[in-house]
């Protein structure tokens, strides 16, 4: 059984998520932590909790997920691994940092890339790699199947959908992940996303005004993350 916690990080309110099995490993994904209290937050749960983290992920590389990068490698000594896709928009973090006036210690470079058909192993868990560009480059979104859930990044989120206006943002390839990635999967599945509170694929195939609106432009204005 997995045990996912979530914690809402830096000036974005990103969501960083920590999901431990029964053997107490876990994987970190998408760390966003960028000042000595989120830090201290975070350390203080994981030593609290006796929990060996072994694989830090990205779903993807915006400035808001990464923040906490760099000191999770070196806090917790494990490997750093997302899409390849998303290198330029890694390196583009330090520009995107002087532009919104904020700190930021720079992320590492991935100890390993993931892309689709990949699986993160944790303990007795696996996660599957799907790949659902759109809101970004090379964007990834993590599902467990036995479990019934996805840790879905910035793809979509509970009435509203990834933006598309980024760099490297594509309203095309969004609507194409969300339709055939998402969408696909069964309604009841949870989804952990980014930003804000999780949802039901189910809810969102029904009642998401701008997933009704795919393919409109409607989201590239009023979409988040």
């Amino acid at each position: 059984m997995i045990s996912i916690e979530i914690f809402t990080f830096n000036e974005f309110q990103e969501n960083t998520y920590l999901l431990q099995d029964e053997t107490g490993e876990a994987v970190l994904i998408d760390p966003g932590m960028n000042s000595t209290n989120e830090e201290s937050e975070f350390v203080k749960f994981v030593t609290d909790k006796n929990i060996r983290i072994v694989k830090i992920v990205n779903t993807h590389c915006h400035i808001d997920h990464v923040m906490g990068n760099a000191f999770s490698v070196s806090k917790f000594k494990c490997p750093l691994v997302y899409p390849k896709g998303e290198q330029r928009t890694l390196e583009s973090g330090v520009q995107v940092a002087k532009m919104y006036q904020i700190s930021y210690d720079p992320s590492p470079n991935a100890d390993e890339f993931i892309a689709e058909g990949d699986t993160i192993e944790f303990g007795n868990s696996t996660l599957r790699v799907v790949s659902s560009p759109g809101h970004s480059p090379d964007h990834i979104v993590l599902v467990h199947d036995i479990e019934r859930f996805v840790i879905g990044g910035d793809v979509l989120f509970r009435g509203s959908v990834g933006r598309t206006d980024l760099p490297g943002g594509n309203e095309a390839q969004l609507c194409e992940s969300i339709e055939k990635k998402i969408y696909t999967l069964p309604e009841d599945f949870m989804v952990y996303p980014g930003h804000g509170p999780a949802t039901k694929i189910g809810l969102e195939m029904k009642s998401n005004p701008l997933v009704n609106g795919l393919g409109t432009g409607l989201f590239q204005s009023k979409g988040k993350g």
